[in-house]
């Protein structure tokens, strides 16, 4: 029997997204995967944007990705301990995860010391002062009030133009020169390059940018984008002593 002892990354699965042509066949391939990490896991970080969108209603959750769920509730009862990332696309994300499933939920970025080495975790979404005009956005998606007048949408149409903003989202967005990934340019790099000048972390794990690249911030600290799993199944692994980029191929 394998020792438990490996702690996982991924991020950015997109579940039920417009863009995806077999929802069905993508969602069974994210299950494939838990269940070939299951062997050896002590840990599972979901780093964001794991569904294309969810909102909770007091009765509601979104149609679909039952056997992605049944899954998560699986692992959590044979005690591998999962942490889910809220990202962009899976902001209002609330209780039912935590109480229903047994998932930890962060809204925030974590600081985590895992084998004596400082971890530093988030979707990286509106983490820098490049973001203004995102950041104005995501203030009003996290309001209170703004929450209650999406909520008395009836589901049907909350849903309908929730997906139908993502379609047209990514599609308006995948020519455009900021959504390209930048190198060095990138804002997350920057911020990761400031932030090493005063607060030492070992690793930066970010989702979000849909690139699968280990960048070194400097000779102590590297940062790692975790892909997507539309086109790369990417993922990172921690084995104790090392921290590996890797994919996932049925």
């Amino acid at each position: 029997m394998k020792q438990k002892n490996k702690i996982y990354f991924a991020s950015d699965f997109h579940l039920g997204a417009p863009s995806i042509e077999n929802k069905k066949e993508h969602e069974k391939v994210v299950v494939e995967w838990l269940d070939y990490i299951s062997s050896d896991a002590k840990e599972i970080y979901l780093v964001g944007d794991i569904f294309d969108f969810w909102f909770e209603y007091k009765k509601v959750i979104p149609k679909g990705n039952t056997r992605f769920l049944g899954k998560l509730c699986e692992l959590v009862d044979k005690g591998i301990e999962i942490n889910y990332f809220t990202g962009n696309h899976d902001i209002w994300i609330f209780d039912y995860l935590p109480n229903e499933v047994g998932v930890k939920v962060f809204k925030k970025p974590v600081v985590k010391i895992i084998d004596n080495k400082k971890f530093f975790i988030a979707h990286g979404d509106g983490l820098t002062k490049y973001e203004k005009s995102y950041n104005l956005l995501k203030s009003v998606f996290t309001n209170p009030f703004a929450q209650w007048l999406f909520r008395i949408l009836h589901p049907d149409l909350g849903v309908k133009i929730a997906y139908a903003w993502s379609k047209k989202s990514r599609e308006g967005n995948v020519d455009k020169p900021k959504s390209q990934f930048k190198g060095e340019e990138e804002w997350l790099f920057k911020w990761a390059k400031e932030t090493a000048e005063h607060t030492h972390y070992d690793y930066y794990l970010f989702g979000h940018r849909h690139v699968a690249i280990k960048m070194d911030i400097n000779k102590n600290s590297d940062l790692y984008f975790l892909g997507d799993w539309i086109n790369l199944f990417s993922y990172a692994v921690w084995d104790g002593n090392e921290l590996e980029l890797k994919y996932f191929k049925k």
